[in-house]
This record gives C-alpha cells, structure tokens and sequence, in this order.
C-alpha cells in the first residue's frame, strides 16, 4: 500500500486500527505539527523526499503466538536473523515487528506483567495507556517526534508490577523488508517500584537503491529504587535514515541504563536521555557508532539531573573509516536544586584512515557550586606500530584493524547480552 502523506491517510490508519476518536484527534493534531517544523538545525544535513515513502505496509493483521501460523517467507526471515533461536535460549519474552506490524508476539513468563505491541495495549488498557503516551516525549518536540505520533505503528508496550524481577530479558526486533517503507513503532516502559527490567531490541533492514525512515519514539519509566537496562544494537542497511528520539525518566534510588550500539543506516541522529528526576536516581549511557563509508552517525546521550545527589555517567566509543563521519553529541545538564550531583563523559575516537572524520560536541552545565562534571576526550588513529606487529604475525590488514577495532570497544561488548556480543562481533568482520 501505498498512500499521499495527507490528512486522509492519518484517518484511513486510524479508523484500520480500530482506534477512538482521542487518538485520531492525536494524530492529526500530530499531522499537523509535523507540516510546519522544519528539520533539525544540528547534525547531518539530509533531505528526505516524503512523496516516496511508504508510510505502513501490513502483511497480516493478526498477532500469533506460534512460529508455525506465521507465513513462511516471514519466520524465515527472521530465523535467518537468529531471532527464533535466540527466543528459546536467552529471553522471558519477544515481539517481532515485520514492517508496520507486530507479527509474532509470546509472553513466556508466568509473572504478572504486561507485555503486548502498544496498539493492542491501547485496546485493552486505555487508561493505563493514556497516562504514559506523549508524556515523557511530546509529539511537538521535533519534526520526526511529530511524524511518529500521525503515524505510529506497532512497538511494544511493558509494565513490570511492583516488586517484580524477570529472570531473563525481554526483546523487540523490527525489520523493513520493502522498498522506501517508513517505519514508526512507539514503545512505552514502565518499570514500577522496586522491580526491574532488562529489554532488548534489534534492528535491521534489506538493502535497496531508495531510501527507508525509521522514526521510533521510546518512553520509559523507573520507579522508586527500580532498574531497567535498554540494550540496542542497530544494524540498519545503508539505505535508512534512522531518526528516534529515547527518553527515560527516573524516580528515587532508581538505575537507568541505555546500551546502544549503531552499525548501520544512511544516517543516524539518536541521543538515548534519562532525567533524574528522584533523589540518588542514576542513569549510564554506554555507546558506540561505527560509520562506513557513505554513512552520517550522529550519535550520543543527554543526562539531565533535577534531583539531589544524583549521578549520570556517559561513554561513548566513535569508528569511522572510508569517508565515514561518526559525531557525539550531548548534553550533561545539572540543575540548581540537584545538589551534591556527579557527571562523567568519556568519548573515544578512532579513526582508521584519512577519509574519514569525527568530531564531539558536548553541552555541559551546572547551576550550582556543590556538583560536578568531568569531560574526558581523546581522538586516535590506528597505531602503526601496533598494526606493523599484527602484520609481522602473518595477518591481513584488514584482520589486523578488526582485532584493533574489537579491542577498542571491548569494554562496549561486556555490556551486552551474550548472543549480541556474538552478533555484534559478526557485523563488525562483515
């Protein structure tokens, strides 16, 4: 299917979905905003022709909770991804989403939580629904912010009870198939007090001569002395803008951790925040971005911090060879009341020839005189000296840079569950 970006469409995906007349208001107020902003004035510059972009493609309107009721050509793709196998090994939990829809979805714990795609948590906890969507990332904060709420589609939608701990993590995976497809998933978390959550999500696409949009909005929620660890690894195809704005806001004694790591896409512009919002609350964010050539990652993280005594630490590991260009970009902000806080950023750089480049761009501010920031940089390229005795030893050069490569972002790989380090280390060789 494909439908003119116009009021009309807005209408035909809301009334498809079955949806009340409070989120179809939502959407073309959202519609609306979206029309009028203009693209960000930072980061790559990029124009996206919005005439032909596919804005939803659907192969099933039924979510199944069996690899056998889904279509062949699907549950092969992702069992080629290693996302069926990875199910029944590691995870308490998966939803797959196949271009606009989720198409394969299974709860396999037995503890009281919710975990479905957003738009059937929609239909069945409207209330619950209401008080999390569009609060913590507002559809008028951005032109893509804007898009995703005329047009969001999928995603997954978690609430994890009070005192309550999974004893394995739950995982997301969305895939474009098709040509020029603009995808648009919102996923809502809420980590209740006391508890805690470990999520994983993948990403990929096929390779095609025109581009795909992904534009995924994330809003996650900690509560009083929980915790919730988000691991990304990214592996769009070099034909994808990946524009997602990721935001969580975290209560007292509570423990935000993003891990993200971006491979692929055209461009990427996605800075993972956490608000401290709680006293003692703490949010980590530990990154890498590997631009090839062709490629424009903007990539880093924001910690804001309102309450008292709070920490945030960033670390953000940058590649870029072959005339790639790998950016940080963040904003470590430490308010008047946030007494007592502590901030670390530390980016690392490595640059693999003399086409590329990469540079940091960091925003830090404290307002009051009992908090600190530290900022640590360093840019490198790769050791001559340490790449001679690699080849001395009888390895390629390119075997040589990848074990320097890997060596760089060791510290990023002891961070992720033990199938994506494997996975990670595997689109790193290709």
């Amino acid at each position: 299917m494909k439908k003119k970006l116009d009021q009309n469409l807005i209408v035909w995906l809301s009334q498809k979905k079955g949806e009340d007349a409070k989120m179809l208001n939502f959407r073309l107020q959202a519609y609306e905003k979206f029309k009028q902003l203009e693209n960000p004035n930072f980061g790559p510059l990029f124009e996206i022709d919005f005439n032909n972009i596919n804005y939803y493609k659907s192969d099933t309107d039924v979510v199944q909770d069996k690899w056998e009721n889904v279509k062949d050509d699907i549950k092969n793709t992702f069992k080629d991804l290693g996302v069926i196998d990875a199910e029944e090994k590691y995870l308490d939990g998966v939803s797959n989403q196949f271009e606009s829809e989720v198409v394969y979805h299974k709860n396999k714990t037995n503890k009281n939580i919710i975990f479905m795609s957003t738009d059937e948590a929609l239909k069945k906890y409207p209330e619950l629904f209401y008080k999390y969507f569009n609060n913590l990332v507002k559809y008028d904060e951005n032109k893509y912010t804007a898009l995703n709420g005329a047009l969001w589609s999928g995603g997954s939608f978690i609430y994890i009870p009070p005192h309550t701990h999974l004893d394995r993590p739950l995982q997301s995976y969305f895939r474009i198939d098709s040509e020029s497809l603009g995808q648009f998933e919102r996923t809502i978390i809420i980590v209740d007090d006391y508890s805690s959550l470990e999520y994983i999500e993948g990403c990929t696409a096929k390779s095609y001569s025109t581009s795909s949009l992904h534009a995924g909005v994330v809003e996650i929620y900690v509560g009083k002395n929980a915790k919730c660890r988000y691991s990304t690894i990214q592996n769009w195809s070099t034909d994808v803008y990946n524009l997602v704005t990721k935001r969580a806001i975290v209560d007292d004694d509570g423990l935000m951790e993003w891990v993200d790591g971006n491979i692929g896409s055209k461009v990427t512009m996605k800075y993972p925040s956490c608000i401290l919002k709680g006293k003692n609350a703490k949010g980590n964010s530990l990154s890498i971005a590997y631009a090839k050539k062709g490629q424009a990652l903007d990539a880093g993280a924001k910690m804001i911090h309102l309450g008292p005594n709070t920490k945030s630490n960033i670390i953000s590991k940058s590649i870029a060879e072959g005339t790639g260009i790998s950016n940080y970009r963040g904003k470590v902000k430490i308010v008047k009341k946030a007494l007592n806080s502590e901030a670390k950023v530390k980016c690392d750089t490595l640059i693999l020839d003399s086409l590329s480049s990469s540079n940091t761009y960091p925003q830090n501010i404290v307002e009051n005189d009992s908090s600190t920031i530290e900022h640590e940089a360093t840019i490198s390229k790769v050791s001559e000296e340490k790449l001679n005795y690699l080849l001395s030893k009888g390895l390629t050069e390119d075997k040589a840079k990848e074990l320097l490569i890997l060596g760089f972002i060791a510290d990023f790989k002891k961070e992720l569950p033990m199938e994506y380090a494997v996975e990670l280390n595997r689109l790193l060789k290709d």
